[in-house]
């Protein structure tokens, strides 16, 4: 024939052309050349060889391993190409860039390492895509994004893993105007032999979260409590070995969190702040020296002591919750003394002045407040009988009912999720327990083993309904509420650094980013970071 040799139009096997000599140097010797299209055998040199007019190349057993960015940059014009019994370690980002006319793109029966998530990048034209019996196990996300004109999608013959990387595949098939064959799944095992087309990405959980250790505030801690002020948020620490309150706000420049003010509080138990327009109150709950009530009249101002608070109810506090009451705000302080008492305080002009004792002679150790059935309640939990449940009748707590089968209970704390409340009950000794509402008493739903634990606190942060069970003899465990189940399901532990005698946290988000702070009694509070993870990507 002389030169290349007479060559054969080859679109693929999709119909044969005209015969054609084409220049020297345009065809490699091992390939068919016609016209406008070329079939290669073995080891074709790189695309560079090729008649920059190409329309049509079909690469079957050649001896390339990778399809590298811009590989065919040299054959702008081609409208299809297909590669067949072929082996990539790699096919990378890029790989068809330049080749803007393709409309046919056949990559099948090959051994493919990888496809990197940019590979398609650039073919705007692209109408029929075939990445059959590649040996491929799951596909990068975003790899057909900007694949705009598609029609056909072949994915069949891949032994595809059904797992959260096929998740963004499930959810792009029904919203692409293309045909899409998909096969069947190769794993896990519960889904093998089952067609994708046929999974329902709902039952898919591919969001994980995870709390990481960001920051440590010096000083143990026994309460810590996020509020927000002027539209700034902050967190108070109760210290009582620093004899103080100490109020931390978030540092811009530095990206941490810093001391803004501290109150003189020895032996603190709880701080307790409210926020009243431009006013800041904080409830100092002190074990000696009568608790205080502090006040910041208006921003610019510091906070200072302008209350004794019931000196002779509380001889002993041990915690103080927030709650209102026919519209006013009012605390009430759990007190663990003998000769003391549970006492509630509600604003009266400047101050706030004892409305009601409760629970006399019973050595409280947590006071609750929460709704149930449209009513404001308190669950009180002491040292010598089970949890009382009150309810507010007539201008003050009557006693509802108490909580069965939760004898030596530490303290309590209740969540809200799908319309039920829940009640997390903390037990030094034994199993902490989660209860649920029926209506008329809380019934027990799920039990932990929590030796040394002074804290089972529930939190929601994010979309994520959390609870903490913290252990003074253990590391810290952070349990996920699951929907579909209705049971906290263990997610992580907290550490390192460990928590040492953990008792108390709380979220708090700002500037776009999530924190937990932890206040424990003998170590420093650890601040740890929210994040969150997709399994898909």
């Amino acid at each position: 024939m002389g030169g290349a040799g007479v060559l054969l139009l080859l679109l693929a096997g999709a119909g044969v052309g005209v015969a054609w000599r084409p220049p020297k140097g345009k065809c490699p010797l091992s390939c068919s050349c016609s016209k406008d299209s070329a079939l290669c055998e073995g080891s074709p040199d790189l695309p560079e060889s090729f008649s920059p007019t190409l329309l049509s190349l079909s690469l079957v057993r050649t001896g390339v391993t990778q399809l590298k960015a811009g590989s065919f940059l040299r054959v702008p014009t081609l409208h299809l190409l297909l590669f067949t019994s072929n082996s990539f370690s790699v096919i990378e980002d890029d790989a068809f860039a330049g080749l803007s006319h393709l409309q046919y793109l056949f990559i099948e029966d090959n051994e493919i390492g990888s496809i990197s998530k940019n590979a398609l990048r650039g073919l705007r034209s692209l109408t029929h895509l075939s990445l059959a019996n590649n040996n491929l196990e799951t596909l990068p996300r975003f790899l057909f994004r900007g694949l705009e004109t598609l029609t056909h999608v072949d994915l069949r013959g891949n032994p595809f893993q059904c797992d959260c990387r096929v998740l963004w595949l499930l959810q792009w098939m029904p919203a692409v105007n293309a045909s899409v064959g998909t096969g069947a799944c190769a794993g896990p095992t519960a889904l093998a032999h089952r067609q994708l087309r046929h999974l329902d990405p709902k039952t898919f959980k591919c969001r994980a979260i995870e709390l990481s250790w960001f920051q440590t505030v010096g000083e143990s801690a026994l309460g810590v409590e996020s509020f927000s002020y002027q539209g700034e948020p902050h967190v108070v620490l109760a210290q009582p070995f620093a004899g103080r309150c100490l109020i931390l706000t978030w540092d811009y420049s530095l990206q941490r969190f810093r001391p803004e003010e501290e109150l003189s509080a020895p032996s603190v138990v709880s701080c307790k702040p409210l926020v009243l327009g431009p006013r800041l109150f904080m409830l100092a709950a002190r074990l000696w020296g009568g608790s205080q009530l502090w006040a910041r009249p208006s921003p610019g101002l510091r906070l200072a002591p302008t209350q004794a608070l019931a000196p002779r109810r509380l001889l002993r506090p041990n915690d103080a919750e927030l709650l209102w009451l026919d519209g006013r705000p009012c605390f009430v302080v759990a007190d663990a003394s003998k000769a003391g008492s549970t006492t509630l305080l509600c604003q009266d002009g400047p101050g706030f002045y004892p409305r009601q004792s409760l629970h006399a002679w019973h050595r409280d150790t947590d006071a609750e407040a929460l709704e149930l059935d449209g009513r404001p309640h308190l669950l009180l939990a002491s040292a010598s009988q089970r949890p009382v449940l009150f309810h507010w009748l007539g201008g003050r707590f009557e006693r509802r009912t108490d909580i069965p089968e939760a004898e030596d209970v530490y303290a309590t704390r209740h969540f809200q999720a799908g319309g039920d409340v829940f009640l997390c009950l903390t037990r030094y000794i034994g199993d902490s327990m989660v209860m649920r509402w029926d209506g008329s008493m809380f019934r027990l739903l799920q039990q932990l083993p929590s030796r040394g634990a002074h804290v089972f606190q529930p939190l929601l942060i994010a979309r994520d309904q959390l609870a903490i069970l913290g252990s003074d003899f253990a590391f810290s465990q952070v349990f996920r509420l699951e929907p579909d189940k209705g049971l906290l399901e263990p997610l992580q532990e907290l550490g390192p650094p460990a928590l040492v005698a953990p008792r108390a946290f709380a979220p708090i988000t700002l500037a776009g980013r999530r924190f937990l702070f932890a206040a424990c009694f003998k170590g420093p509070t650890q601040i740890y970071q929210h994040h969150e993870l997709d399994l898909s990507a």
